[in-house]
């Protein structure tokens, strides 16, 4: 694929955060405990639904060939 414009490619590096970034190691060294686990988890749900609204906010300046592009409405 392409790169076709700066958004674009930001659209993609959000995306690759968002579905190849395992975040187990990180965890293995965060938690150890009911309390640190729970942190950890919702301050990845937090991290994520960051991510992934700048993500959406790109949608619609993709090229209109991207199979994610929606027109803004």
């Amino acid at each position: 694929m392409r790169a076709k414009s700066k958004v674009h490619v930001e659209y993609e590096i959000l995306q690759h955060l968002l579905d190849d970034i395992d975040l187990q190691d990180l965890e293995q060294q965060m938690v150890d405990d009911k309390h640190s686990k729970k942190r950890f988890e919702d301050g990845a749900k937090e991290v994520f639904r960051l991510i992934n609204n700048l993500a959406q906010r790109r949608i619609h300046r993709l090229p209109k060939t991207h199979e994610d592009y929606e027109v803004k409405q």
